[in-house]
């Protein structure tokens, strides 16, 4: 929203009934900025923020979201459309009902702050029409146009129990908490539908897949529509083209600049950890968590190891295999790494049933299973289990005639990885035992950063890889040992976890002093 040269017109200039988007837009540019540098100007839509509102207002369209960046309007939009369902231009009905919804109750008197901002701009004849009341209660009520009522409620789903909204903004729906933000959202959806009601989400990006409103975006049901503002995965942080894409609002005078926003990157990149990290999520609207303390590795650290094919170095000298052997029905996962030149591959198997398709909607990841089969990274193999002897058969004609020197995995699955090399022809092959837990695993988690940063891992993009890592944490004892754990229930570490056995095995046979010379033996 920026300032632009209208008159204002009164709700009763747009006639009765359901109106259509473009009368809800030409009252939205009556208008007049509430705050900020362009306070007082009369409002003009820019064009991303035009498409939302034609979409939200669709008729066969209950639900509407929108991912954008912070600083894109996106609160201030939400308002300026409620005020129009308040004073009866989006719907007559009489005593019209406006929800705003939030984690808590200082985060919806931020869109509740913008609807008092755009009311005091009215002319005062239609200011007097309003009664705001600011106590144990945030309401704004509305006595023109058979009456409406906006009020603002926290995650607590009783709260709004027998409710009839025309119109609900859920407000940074990804930040809300889990079981009461969910129940939340349920209740204002099942009072929507007394009155034909429509619902806004808006947010920018959550820090995983697996979040709701993730899920929103990446599966709507019908009757939903979605816009989002996220840039492709993997890209540099002051890449200008793809935060244009996060802040469409940059390129129409609406909120940061660009040059604010790629000197804002470049400070991120600067600082690092958590800081680059909150960039990615709030500014570029990346799926990025922002508390990264308890991450294997942060998005940019393991972006650093990814190399085009032709930059790949060679398979040259020992190979290390790191297995992660899944369950009845999980990921089995398996890393190779050649530690004299650094490179790193790694592959995953599903068993068929169920498919990838119905596995990747399960586990909130979308398509992404599938995108994995068709690069190569990912297959099926077996019914209902991934059989471990034909699989590790399978892996190791991957290397092209040549045997890895060792496998290393977990020894708690002893029985089962000697049976499945028994069965692949890999008894020959020494095999070192590791466990998961606080010794080993804090031991193997600190050589595989250390080879990272240091620059001695080296992969091609590797769409496995980026979905584990970024579900890959660690619990932290108060010994400050680390221990390899998942970001969320649904979230699959298995090459994660293989690719750290390999490369801190390749470590540990690096730093080891080569023998020079042949041992002596007393008769």
């Amino acid at each position: 929203m920026r300032g632009a040269g209208f008159s204002f017109l009164t709700s009763e200039k747009f006639g009765g009934g359901k109106m259509t988007a473009e009368a809800v837009i030409a009252f939205l540019e009556t208008l007049k900025i509430p705050e900020g540098p362009l306070a007082g100007q009369p409002l003009r839509l820019a064009e991303f923020q035009k498409r939302f509102v034609r979409g939200a207002l669709e008729p066969e369209n209950m639900v509407a979201c929108l991912s954008i960046g912070r600083g894109n309007a996106k609160t201030a939009l939400s308002a300026g459309v409620s005020l129009a369902c308040l004073m009866g231009v989006i719907d007559d009905q009489p005593k019209r009902e406006i929800i705003f919804a939030a984690r808590n109750r200082d985060q919806a008197k931020i869109a509740f702050q913008f609807l008092l901002g755009f009311v005091e701009c009215l002319p005062e004849a239609e200011r007097e029409l309003f009664t705001v009341r600011r106590g144990s209660k945030l309401e704004v009520e509305y006595a023109g146009a058979n009456g409406g009522l906006a009020r603002c409620i926290s995650a607590d789903g009783k709260s709004v129990l027998g409710g009839a909204p025309n119109l609900a903004v859920m407000d940074e729906r990804a930040a809300w908490s889990g079981e009461k933000g969910d129940s939340l959202e349920n209740a204002i959806l099942s009072g929507l539908g007394k009155r034909g009601g429509k619902a806004l989400i808006i947010s920018t990006s959550a820090p995983d897949d697996a979040n709701t409103f993730s899920r929103w975006l990446d599966e709507p049901p019908p009757g939903t529509y979605v816009q989002e503002h996220r840039p492709a995965f993997g890209l540099s942080a002051d890449d200008l083209d793809s935060l244009l894409i996060a802040n469409p609002g940059a390129a129409e005078g609406i909120g940061a600049t660009p040059e604010w926003l790629v000197a804002q990157a470049r400070r991120a990149i600067a600082r690092g950890g958590s800081a680059l990290a909150s960039f990615r999520n709030l500014n570029r609207n990346e799926r990025v968590a922002i508390e990264n303390r308890s991450q294997v590795v942060t998005v940019d650290e393991w972006m650093g190891a990814e190399v085009d094919s032709e930059a790949l170095p060679p398979r040259d000298g020992p190979c290390i295999m790191g297995v992660d052997l899944g369950g009845s029905r999980s990921m089995s996962a398996a890393a190779f790494y050649w530690p004299n030149t650094g490179r790193l591959e790694a592959f995953g198997s599903f068993p068929a049933q169920p498919a990838l398709a119905d596995r990747g909607a399960a586990d909130g990841v979308g398509d992404r299973y599938e995108q994995m089969a068709a690069r190569g990274e990912l297959w099926t193999q077996g019914e209902a289990t991934v059989p471990p002897g034909p699989w590790l058969a399978a892996l190791v004609a991957k290397l092209d005639g040549t045997m890895p020197v060792c496998i290393c995995g977990d020894r708690f699955r002893h029985a089962e990885f000697q049976e499945a090399m028994q069965a692949a022809g890999l008894a020959r092959v020494p095999f070192v035992w590791r466990g998961f837990g606080w010794k080993d695993g804090a031991e193997d988690i600190e050589r595989f950063r250390r080879a990272l940063f240091e620059g001695h891992v080296a992969t091609r993009p590797s769409l496995l890889l980026r979905s584990a890592f970024a579900d890959a944490v660690t619990l932290i004892d108060p010994a400050g040992n680390h221990k390899l754990a998942k970001a969320r229930s649904l979230g699959r570490i298995d090459a994660a976890a293989a690719a750290i056995l390999a490369v801190a095995e390749g470590a540990r046979r690096m730093a080891r002093p080569e023998p020079k010379g042949g041992r002596l033996l007393w008769a």
